[in-house]
């Protein structure tokens, strides 16, 4: 990134803690306990936390957005647009970046990042659309691994969505285009499991009793399938309550067993944010039409 570019979008952050959204009224809607979170929507081009009233603890512009990730050391990682990825503390302070198109030979090519990862070697997994393929970087941006990716039509905005490493090395794979599937790659880029979703899947989670928690994109739908490929668990576009499931982005299965769902493209007579409990009851749910838009992809609880 030219510095100037990065002194402006420095300053830019800053300044955005005093923004009028943090002024506005609380518009939040709570329903059941109340949760703190973090949510980007690139419509409202925000990414912010919320506490639990509903107020704005901080929030900072960004264009396009379709992952986040907390550290344990309190750090935030996040992208800004299609391509740029930053490490900002919790006072706002940038400590970390990197471009993916103008990085590691992809200089005046199409790409764009929908996953990215700080692994516990403290490397940067970051997956590039269009190259189609899977990275591993260091502070310096050097690529220490790649791992290529199958894709029978190479698309920046639609070869992959979320993609996690898994505790075993493998990478959990939502590929939301043509492939239409969720993929399990060994470190050489050997597919070693995947399930067909039949939708433009967004999310996969590897969870600890082995299944595999798919929010499953325009298929308005979560399931939880089995390594056989059985569903075992799911929740339905018109199963809750008062509630339609739209294009079903991140899901999260909380400590307690609890399952969040994001809600996204979903018309502000829904919720954008969802919590149910093993039996699917509705413990908790978010709604913010006034400060966030429909375009609300990325949440995580905050607690």
């Amino acid at each position: 990134m030219p510095l100037a570019r990065f002194v402006c979008f420095t300053v830019s952050l800053l300044l955005s803690v005093t923004c009028s959204l943090m002024a506005e009224d609380n518009s939040a809607v709570h329903t059941g306990r109340a949760r703190k979170v973090l949510v980007g929507d690139y419509s409202a081009k925000a990414l912010a936390l919320v506490d639990r009233n509903g107020d704005i603890e901080w929030q900072i512009p960004i264009r396009n957005i379709h992952d986040v990730s907390l550290l344990p050391n309190g750090n935030i990682l996040f992208q800004t647009d299609w391509t740029e990825i930053v490490e900002m503390t919790s006072e706002r302070k940038i400590v970390w970046k990197y471009d993916a198109a103008r990085q590691n030979g992809n200089e005046g090519k199409r790409v764009e990042v929908h996953a990215f990862q700080r692994l516990a070697n403290g490397l940067t997994m970051i997956v590039e659309s269009g190259p189609a393929r899977i990275i591993e970087v260091d502070v310096d941006g050097k690529i220490q691994k790649h791992v290529p990716l199958k894709v029978e039509y190479p698309n920046p905005h639609t070869d992959t969505r979320l993609v996690r490493k898994l505790d075993n090395g493998n990478y959990l794979v939502a590929h939301e285009g043509d492939n239409k599937i969720v993929r399990e790659y060994d470190d050489t880029g050997k597919i070693v499991w995947e399930y067909k979703t039949g939708t433009k899947v967004y999310s996969a989670l590897r969870l600890k009793n082995g299944n595999t928690l798919i929010g499953m994109g325009d298929g308005h739908r979560v399931i939880e399938v089995d390594n056989a490929g059985k569903t075992v668990w799911s929740v339905e576009e018109k199963e809750l309550p008062g509630i339609t499931l739209a294009w079903v982005t991140m899901v999260q299965r909380l400590p307690d067993g609890n399952t969040l769902i994001v809600n996204c493209h979903c018309g502000e007579n829904n919720p954008q944010l969802i919590e149910v409990d093993a039996d699917k009851r509705v413990v908790w749910t978010f709604k913010d039409f006034r400060r966030f838009g429909n375009s609300l992809p990325v949440a995580l609880i905050a607690d």
